[in-house]
């Protein structure tokens, strides 16, 4: 009993460490003055190997702006990145970044809340996920989530999907769309709502893409909606 008790110890000890170790092995790609803002492990190359994706955030008190009006009173507006770090056998590589994230607050629209704050990476079957939450506290009537999903194919992070669900918060309409960049089609929902007791009439439409899009991760502007058309 004893023996396995030590074995167990020793095991999660042995886990312990590494995890720790393997964090020590990425921070070094972590420029001074920022912060990790979240990480996520995965297998992004399917080569067995546990990836890892975080948020970065810059720590300048000159990016703090005091505010008066309707939102915040204190916006921050410190800039943020993503990295895509692949585990190797010399350890961790940088793969590629996104200096494009939004900021915890906007200048231009002080009422917006975070949009990470709801929102994050995420590491799902292979495939990495950047989700916006939009949510405007004046303004705007409107909720929107934004998905990104990415797939690793030919040494590049391609944008293969695109989700958009827009709630209004007044009418509970909700309209929801979803793009695969790989086959160029379009669905789009409507007829859901939020509020609705009883079943609504849901429409589901089918289209293809007039224009043919090829973005890497690198690519995209996370700080603009683009209209894919």
């Amino acid at each position: 009993m004893l023996k396995t008790i030590l074995t167990l110890t020793l095991i999660s000890f042995s886990t312990v460490t590494l995890a720790a170790s393997d964090k020590s092995a990425y921070t070094k790609f972590i420029p001074q003055g920022w912060t990790v803002l979240e990480t996520v492990t995965g297998d992004l190359n399917r080569d067995g190997k546990a990836d890892t994706a975080f948020i970065i955030q810059q720590n300048d008190p000159n990016n703090i702006k005091s505010h008066e009006g309707l939102g915040s009173e204190r916006l921050n507006l410190n800039p943020r990145k993503l990295l895509v770090l692949f585990h190797t056998a010399q350890g961790y590589q940088l793969i590629t970044e996104n200096d494009s994230l939004p900021t915890e607050n906007d200048e231009e629209s002080p009422c917006l809340a975070d949009p990470l704050e709801d929102g994050g990476i995420a590491i799902t079957k292979g495939l990495l996920k950047i989700n916006l939450h939009y949510w405007l506290s004046c303004g705007s009537w409107y909720v929107t989530n934004n998905s990104y999903t990415f797939r690793f194919q030919n040494n590049n992070f391609s944008l293969i999907g695109f989700d958009s669900n827009d709630f209004h918060r007044a009418s509970g309409d909700i309209t929801e769309k979803s793009i695969n960049f790989s086959t160029g089609k379009v669905k789009t929902t409507t007829g859901k709502n939020e509020f609705s007791d009883t079943s609504q009439p849901v429409k589901v439409h089918w289209s293809s893409l007039k224009n043919k899009y090829q973005f890497t991760l690198q690519d995209i502007d996370f700080s603009e909606y683009t209209e894919y058309q």
